[in-house]
């Protein structure tokens, strides 16, 4: 019998009086990178140590692989790869040093570490630094050693807490790819407030909401939230956005100053045509047009059916 690789029923948990998550159920069935994206404080790192067994849920369960998390750990726990927000490295230790170590804690035969450590190194991209001591690693390299100590024991479930915090552009690229070819052979589940790192990287989307799964689908469900719904332009004639509130399926007109406004309309593209058809007929000057996608706040605020506060 096939076993999503992680059932979630009824998972909640609180710290003294506030839950920090509350009465949630999701199943991932097939691979791929599913990004777990919330808004800071909104229970991701507290359903991932759940998840992986680090934290007692205050109720509900978990099933890795048709496995019971509480019932059978070391079994559940042996399918899991976990790098935490900050990774746990002994930056005293070289790079092999550090990844023999963890190879023993996973309980990987010694005769097969040293294979483990080499394939993990290669995968990594640090093979040309594995005697260098980690505290001597930038910081890009650092996550790159702790991803490797992530998958050193090759599980079928490897997650990851905000793996590009603290890193700079090339290094977040470089981040990404490692992710995606990691996610190959495996499933990943990858921590975010950034909607822009789920969008470069993910499957799929899980968003949680102070505690609540507000949404679980597919990245092309989820861009239906994100489509653009208004539209910023740059036009040099203020009679043109007098005259913009008087066409059809425009909803709203803000001022943004130095000949800027933001246009609510419905139906963006045909929007957009229609505007530049209309600055070239009456002369508005028009200079610059772009949609402008929703923010993470409102889409958060249209899952979750209510007002966000300003």
């Amino acid at each position: 019998m096939n076993h999503p690789i992680i059932k979630a029923v009824q998972l909640s948990h609180r710290y003294t009086a506030q839950w920090a998550v509350r009465d949630i159920d999701f199943e991932i069935p097939v691979k791929g990178i599913y990004g777990l994206l919330g808004s800071n404080g909104s229970g991701k790192s507290t359903m991932m140590n759940i998840i992986c067994g680090v934290l007692k849920p205050s109720k509900g369960e978990v099933f890795i692989n048709g496995i019971d998390i509480r019932k059978e750990p070391i079994a559940a726990k042996s399918l899991i790869g976990f790098l935490p927000q900050r990774p746990p490295l002994h930056i005293d230790l070289n790079i092999e040093e550090y990844l023999t170590h963890c190879a023993g804690l996973r309980l990987i035969p010694r005769k097969e570490q040293a294979r483990s450590v080499n394939k993990v190194l290669d995968l990594c991209g640090i093979t040309h630094f594995r005697k260098r001591l980690i505290r001597n690693l930038s910081g890009g390299y650092q996550q790159r050693v702790g991803i490797a100590q992530a998958i050193i024991h090759n599980p079928e479930l490897v997650v990851l807490d905000e793996p590009t915090n603290g890193l700079d552009p090339n290094q977040i690229i470089e981040i990404r790819n490692l992710i995606k070819e990691i996610a190959r052979e495996r499933t990943v589940i990858l921590s975010t407030h950034m909607l822009s790192e789920v969008q470069a990287a993910c499957n799929y989307i899980l968003m949680l909401a102070e505690g609540r799964v507000v949404f679980s689908g597919s990245m092309d469900e989820f861009d239906r939230y994100a489509a653009p719904g208004t539209i910023v332009l740059t036009m040099l004639e203020p009679r043109g956005a007098e005259a913009l509130k008087g066409l059809a399926n425009v909803l709203d007109v803000e001022s943004l100053g130095s000949f800027r406004y933001r246009v609510k309309v419905d139906g963006v593209d045909d929007m957009l045509e229609t505007i530049i058809g209309q600055s070239v007929q009456h002369g508005w000057r028009l200079k610059e047009i772009n949609a402008e996608k929703n923010s993470m706040d409102t889409i958060f605020a249209t899952l979750s059916k209510k007002q966000t506060r300003s």
